[in-house]
Parts: C-alpha cells; sequence; structure tokens
C-alpha cells in the first residue's frame, strides 16, 4: 500500500493487495455479555456482541472492520488485543493460541499487540507528563534502551510529527490531534508487529484527520507495521484499507479485497451502505441511488434467526429467515454471507439451495 498525501476521502489509486505470511488467525470468535437479574443475580439472557467470526490478517497488511454503531467492531478488537476474554474461539498469534492465556503469561506478548484508542481525551491519563505517559510501556515491560528512556521517549515524539520539547509537558496543553499522536508514540514504544486501531480519527476535525491517517500509514510502511482498523467512515476505509470485513450484528457478512468491495458489493447491506457514502461529483451523486434500510438494527440480546439482515433487506425471502446462509467465496479474495448476493459472477454458485421442505417463494 503506497503512501498517499491527499485528503482520506480521496479515492486512491488501484494497487495490488499485499500478500505474506499469515500474524493473525481468528476462528469461531464468540463473545456473549451475560445479563442477570435478581438477588441470585441468575443469568436471563446474554448479548450477542460478537457471534462466530472467522478471518485471518497477513503481515503488514490493512484489514478494516466496518459496520454500524453495535455491531460488534470495537468488541472484535478488544478481543484480538485480549482485554475481553472470549467466549469461545480462537485467536492464534504467529502460530500461538492466546485465547484464554492468564494475565501473567498475556504480560510479554502485549509488546507484540497494542491498541490506538478512540477517545485521545480519555486515553492519556491527565496526571502524568507525556515523557512518562510514552514511556510507560518500557517501564511496564522492564525494557532497557541503548539511550535511557527519555531519550527514546523523544525520539518516538519526534517520530510522530511532535517536538521532543513536549516531554515535560501536560495532556491538557495539547490539541486532540496532537494527543493522539501521543497515543500513536505511546503505541509504538514496544515496536509492535499488531496494532489494532479503534476508530483513531474520528474524534479529530476533518483537517487533522488525514494529517494522522498519512502518519498511520507512514508508520506501517517504515516499520512493516499490520492494523487492524476500526472505522465507521467508508471513505476513510477505502484510503486505508487492503482488505475490508463489514460486520452485522456481530458477524461477518463479507469479506473483500478493497477495490472488488467498493467497486462489486455483493451482501445487500454493503450496497446500502455504500450507497450513503458522500461523492463530490455533483453529476454522479444525481445518478446514484440512495439505499434507505428500513427500520431498526435488531436488539444483540434477542437477534433474528437465519440471516440476521433479513428484518431490514429488500431481496429476503422465505429462505433466509430460516437458513443462516454461509460465509462462501464468490470471486476471487471476496467473501459473501448471503442467499442473493449482489453483483454475483455468472460463473460462482449462489449459497447452498435450500432443503427440500423449504419454499424460498
Amino acid at each position: 500500500m503506497t503512501t498517499a498525501n491527499t485528503e482520506p476521502t480521496a479515492v486512491p489509486g488501484v494497487t495490488e493487495p499485499k500478500l505474506g505470511e499469515e500474524l493473525l488467525s481468528v476462528t469461531g470468535l464468540v463473545k456473549h455479555f451475560p445479563i442477570r437479574k435478581g438477588l441470585l443475580q441468575r443469568q436471563t439472557g446474554a448479548v450477542q456482541a460478537v457471534d462466530g467470526l472467522t478471518f485471518n490478517v497477513t503481515r503488514g497488511e490493512t484489514l478494516s472492520l466496518v459496520g454500524e454503531s453495535g455491531c460488534g467492531k470495537t468488541t472484535t478488537g478488544r478481543l484480538l488485543t485480549r482485554l475481553l476474554e472470549p467466549t469461545e474461539g480462537q485467536i492464534i498469534l504467529e502460530g500461538r493460541d492466546i485465547s484464554h492465556l492468564s494475565e501473567g503469561k498475556m504480560r510479554p506478548l502485549r509488546r507484540d499487540v497494542q491498541m490506538i484508542f478512540q477517545d485521545p481525551y480519555g486515553s492519556l491519563n491527565p496526571r502524568h507528563t507525556v515523557g512518562k505517559i510514552v514511556g510507560a510501556p518500557y517501564k511496564l515491560q522492564n525494557v532497557k534502551t541503548e539511550q535511557g528512556t527519555k531519550k527514546s521517549v523523544q525520539e518516538l515524539l519526534e517520530l510522530v510529527g511532535l517536538s521532543p520539547e513536549h516531554y515535560n509537558r501536560y495532556p491538557h496543553e495539547f490539541s486532540g490531534g496532537q494527543r493522539q499522536r501521543i497515543g500513536i508514540a505511546r503505541t509504538l514504544a514496544l515496536r509492535p508487529k499488531l496494532i489494532v486501531a479503534d476508530e483513531p480519527v474520528s474524534a479529530l476535525d476533518v483537517s487533522i484527520q488525514a494529517q494522522v491517517v498519512n502518519l498511520l500509514e507512514d508508520l506501517q510502511n517504515e516499520f512493516d507495521l499490520t492494523y487492524v482498523m476500526i472505522a465507521h467512515d467508508l471513505s476513510v476505509v477505502r484510503h486505508v484499507s487492503d482488505r475490508v470485513a463489514v460486520m452485522y450484528l456481530g458477524k461477518i457478512v463479507e469479506l473483500a479485497d478493497r477495490v472488488d468491495l467498493y467497486e462489486n458489493p455483493m451482501h445487500p447491506y454493503t450496497v446500502a451502505l455504500l450507497s450513503a457514502v458522500p461523492i463530490p461529483d455533483t453529476t454522479r451523486k444525481a445518478k446514484q441511488d440512495r439505499i434507505r434500510l428500513q427500520g431498526d438494527v435488531p436488539s444483540p440480546i434477542n437477534p433474528p434467526p437465519a440471516c440476521r439482515f433479513h428484518t431490514r433487506c429488500w431481496k429476503a425471502q422465505e429462505i433466509c429467515k430460516t437458513t443462516e446462509p454461509p460465509l462462501l467465496q464468490l470471486a476471487p479474495r471476496h467473501q459473501t454471507a448471503c442467499h442473493f448476493p449482489e453483483n454475483q459472477p455468472s460463473d460462482k454458485p449462489v449459497a447452498p439451495a435450500p432443503s427440500p421442505d423449504t419454499d424460498p417463494s
């Protein structure tokens, strides 16, 4: 992926996705939050935040997770960094299963997996100086640097576009964009292999978003970083991603190469999301059909059976209410979970046919 100097809303040129060895592998990942009531705190239900995710991330690529609020993006990110314990499933990092490692065994692995948080204001301790914040990973991991912690921290600050003189300042003395740069510097301290970025620019002004996005791309190229990017702004996602996974109610409904997904979306939910992306060209916007989904997103406490999108889908038929569509590869590097996908290649079969006792009409 090449570094772009344009605003994040600009459409980059078509580039070949990076291919490398597998760094992260996720299989059947599930996270249910129990709902307890009464004096004895008996479980009466569960919030099905993440329900059976399977994907992998190759070294040096950027995989973006997109979807509406409440679809499970942030929960997935916290599961990957083991800030949350999975209910079921496997998370394999460089061949090692980290799904249920204890806190003590996870501690040395935290050097390899770090997280950039969404809120640049809430993620920094207001009582600590920038030097103490960025230098905290060295202390927690008992890492000794050749030039000393202070010098290393000042080099990190320069790396993210801040001045070494900021070492003794406090977070309240910085703008939102500068605070996010401080958070990025802290993330880079231990030279991680995988960075989970939870909407790193959504809380920033539009003019600052492009700077931070370009900074992340520059750092990726310089240090061969691998990103799992969580975002809801599809314009930013198109600018930074190699592959995109579209989530709906805790499940991946489409996973594809970025160029293919934006040019040939197959799942109706993806088609609806992309129809809402603003286009600066007024002539093209006039020709674009805006798809307005009916109804609200169902509750993750009691999601619809079978295809979870069928309650809002204009293509839904009886089979969508009775049979869950598997995530099938309908094109090279393009997987979709839909019985009636859009833009489907003519030589590829649709999802498995309904059973004889099911009426698809």
